[in-house]
């Protein structure tokens, strides 16, 4: 019989069931909607957010920058706080990472899917959570990380493995498409004259390339990440369709 330890190892790294084929299909049909529509995109960008701000997080401790915290606000925006020159490659790097980092992210979480290994994405969400917990500084932001937090402890501990792989499909579609809308956002804000502060923007001061070009580079990984990512998740279920047909 196997111990707790072998056990533990085979629930975490073994391969999960393969869902059924029209899974992918449908998480990114809902995904779709959640990042499409508009009540529903105000709710859950609130996860897209907490990835993009635990980018600029990490390339700033990982750039040798003193990370002071994070907070999130109610309008779904927030700011990562770090000490260091304000000028420089490590600054550069920072202030770029917020918004690949939910691309990244899904791209990630994907090669994770496609081999079975869909009980470590949720693992690799929890530690990105309890991570943005410890240095999340204002109340707001300590109630959505922990029920972003709550929502993956019910999955991990109490959902079937059918319903695990639902999940992770879902959750690995939106930080895909969910990478693309807030550069959208942040680019209609700029015409407005209303984010003046952008990351666009600070890396333009920061380079001197122009704040246009640095969104069109983002976009355009955005896009990538996508179209790589949505090939990794969608790849299986067009070869058991062909192979059945």
């Amino acid at each position: 019989m196997p111990s707790e330890a072998e056990q533990w190892w085979e629930r975490v790294f073994g391969t999960a069931p393969e869902p059924h084929i029209v899974v992918p299909l449908v998480t990114v049909t809902v995904a779709l909607i959640l990042v499409f529509s508009g009540g529903l995109w105000r709710l859950f960008r609130r996860i897209v957010t907490m990835v993009h701000e635990a980018g600029h997080a990490l390339v700033a401790v990982l750039a040798g920058r003193r990370l002071q915290g994070i907070r999130l606000h109610s309008d779904t925006s927030g700011v990562t706080v770090s000490r260091g020159r304000a000028t420089g490659t490590g600054m550069v790097l920072t202030t770029l990472a917020g918004y690949p980092a939910p691309a990244l992210l899904g791209v990630l979480f994907g090669a994770l899917v496609i081999t079975d290994l869909v009980v470590v994405v949720l693992g690799l969400s929890a530690l990105l959570t309890l991570g943005v917990l410890v240095m999340v500084r204002n109340l707001y932001g300590v109630f959505t990380v922990l029920a972003v937090a709550a929502v993956l402890g019910g999955v991990a501990f109490y959902a079937g493995p059918e319903i695990q792989a639902s999940f992770v499909y879902l959750i690995t579609w939106f930080l895909l498409l969910g990478s693309v809308r807030p550069i959208l956002e942040m680019q209609a804000k700029r015409r407005r004259g209303a984010a003046r502060d952008s990351d666009a923007d600070q890396l333009a001061r920061l380079t001197g390339v122009p704040a246009a070009l640095w969104v069109s580079v983002l976009l355009v990984f955005a896009l990538g990440c996508v179209a790589l990512g949505g090939y990794l998740m969608l790849e299986p279920a067009v070869s058991a369709i062909d192979a059945g047909s």
